[in-house]
């Protein structure tokens, strides 16, 4: 049986250029930075091409503000701590309840040490979007820092941040730190568009390696002091990369890079047009996936779906519940049958506790990538028909 992956949020498939990118790195330049040798001028090329392509991703003003380190969870809670030795108690921060913990869990640690008034801002219940008004009404001459998502591991929800960040910086200046992880498989980035302070995601989740890929806007580099090792760099943004870097996967990074703009149409045009074109083909097929996937959940009357229910303003990113079963049981089944789904919270926790999911299981989540077709859309309701019907359960 052919397995079918609808659980790309967990992580993506990966091109063979990634795997072979990286195994040439490893067997034919594997030495450290800054030597007169052969190898050693090979990985400084690496790193210098990895930051190239990150700053065509992001749309960064530079390649030196971008920061690599293990994945953006590490990157998130490292630059937490020197974010907040710029707080006072009684500043405020901002965090939301559409959020993965790791973008809330260590602001949460450091204001409690720094003695920050923590604001957490919730969502709109009926379509699983982010509530704004609720957030701007929040902000005020105290509020050091937002942190928020891109878009919903969980839901899909996609956050319009252009106009968000806009209006929370139009009187006041707070940190915005954004965590882009579940969007950048989807949707293109523009840090300098969006005026955003930082930025992070992860290349497992777009193709690439285990790797965290962080902007850095220039400016808070100069600012903020990192925890470092005495013998680290005390150049940016080398002095933000403590300990020796995964070579291997930066040359797999930027093959995963390549590889994305390789999907445009556009052959002779610089990388970021090229990456701007196929981030609108994904789009396109991806709204298409998730319309195909929505007709058919609206055919059965038993299931809940948290989350819009068109394929515009999300990613196809689905989060259902079956009446009378459990999440755990539902992917389970789907496992023997070969088709990889995902149950439980993905670490959304404030999420499932304004939606009363913590206790009974979470969700049931798909997850839709570009690479998905139609044809397993169909095998999949085929057998949730069959799961929902050996449970005794009428479809």
């Amino acid at each position: 049986v052919t397995p079918i992956f609808f659980d790309g949020p967990g992580g993506s498939q990966v091109p063979q250029k990634v795997l072979d990118s990286i195994i040439a790195y490893l067997s034919g330049g594997n030495a450290n930075l800054g030597g007169p040798y052969f190898t050693s001028k090979k990985t400084d090329a690496v790193m210098a091409e990895a930051r190239l392509a990150a700053a065509d991703l992001y749309n960064a003003a530079s390649p030196s503000e971008i920061i690599f380190g293990a994945n953006a969870t590490s990157l998130t809670f490292s630059m937490s701590r020197a974010i907040a030795n710029t707080w006072q108690a009684g500043d405020e921060i901002i965090l939301t309840a559409l959020d993965h913990y790791s973008n809330v869990s260590p602001w949460e640690r450091v204001a409690a040490e720094k003695g920050v008034i923590v604001h957490h801002a919730p969502v709109n219940e009926s379509d699983c979007s982010l509530d704004e008004d609720a957030l701007l009404k929040l902000v005020n001459d105290k509020t050091r820092l937002v942190a928020v998502t891109y878009a919903s591991n969980t839901t899909g929800s996609i956050v319009n941040l252009s106009d968000l960040i806009a209006k929370i910086k139009l009187k006041y200046q707070p940190i915005v730190y954004i965590d882009a992880v579940h969007l950048v498989p989807h949707r293109s980035v523009d840090v300098q568009a969006l005026n955003c302070d930082f930025l992070v995601s992860s290349a497992y989740k777009y193709y690439g390696p285990h790797l965290g890929v962080l902007y850095a806007k220039a400016e808070h580099q100069e600012n903020l002091n990192p925890y470092k090792v005495e013998p680290a760099k005390n150049i940016n943004p080398n002095r933000w990369e403590t300990g020796t870097q995964s070579f291997e996967a930066l040359s797999g990074f930027t093959a995963a890079i390549d590889y994305l703009a390789s999907l445009s149409s556009d052959h002779d045009v610089e990388r970021r047009v090229r990456l701007n074109t196929s981030y609108d083909s994904i789009k396109h097929w991806e709204n298409e996936l998730g319309e195909y996937f929505l007709s058919h959940l609206n055919n059965h009357k038993n299931i809940t779906l948290y989350g819009r229910s068109s394929s515009e303003g999300r990613t196809p990113t689905f989060a259902i519940r079956i009446d009378g079963m459990e999440p755990s049981e539902v992917s389970a089944f789907f496992a023997n049958h070969q088709i990889c789904i995902g149950d439980g919270n993905f670490y959304a926790q404030g999420l499932y506790k304004q939606l009363g999911l913590t206790e009974v299981g979470g969700v049931i989540r798909i997850g839709l990538m570009h690479y998905n077709e139609k044809s397993e859309i169909d095998r999949f309701f085929e057998l949730l028909r069959e799961c929902i019907s050996s449970h005794g359960l009428s479809n």
